[in-house]
């Protein structure tokens, strides 16, 4: 099974099979989840990175007013990312949906009158 799997992802250009569905089926939906996951990783990274450098800050701390300051800023910093993180979802998501309503208008237009009887 692997290694049929190898050769279909060899023959779509390493695509994974459910990105590769997609981009056949509407490149707008592929071009949206493409977005959304890279979008993702890079937030969850970003998130990640920030977690531990406050993990070493804390550890450094001598008071516990000192961690509580940490802990402070951190769930401030925090809140914000994800606030602003749900604001750049919602962009992609918006986007995307334009997207699929253009791909989905006809490159025709006819006017009321031109309907026959």
């Amino acid at each position: 099974m692997a290694k049929s799997k190898k050769t279909y992802e060899a023959a779509t250009g390493g695509l994974p099979a459910m990105t590769a569905a997609m981009m056949v089926g509407n490149p707008a939906l592929a071009k949206a989840w493409t977005e959304v996951m890279t979008e993702s990783a890079r937030f969850v990274s970003e998130r990640l990175q920030h977690d531990f450098e406050t993990q070493k800050v804390m550890m450094a701390c001598k008071t516990p007013a000192e961690v509580m300051q940490v802990q402070s800023e951190f769930f401030r910093k925090a809140m914000q990312d994800y606030s602003e993180e749900a604001q750049r979802m919602y962009q992609i998501m918006t986007g995307s949906g334009e997207d699929a309503l253009k791909q989905a208008k006809s490159g025709t237009k006819r006017g009321y009158d031109d309907v026959p009887v």
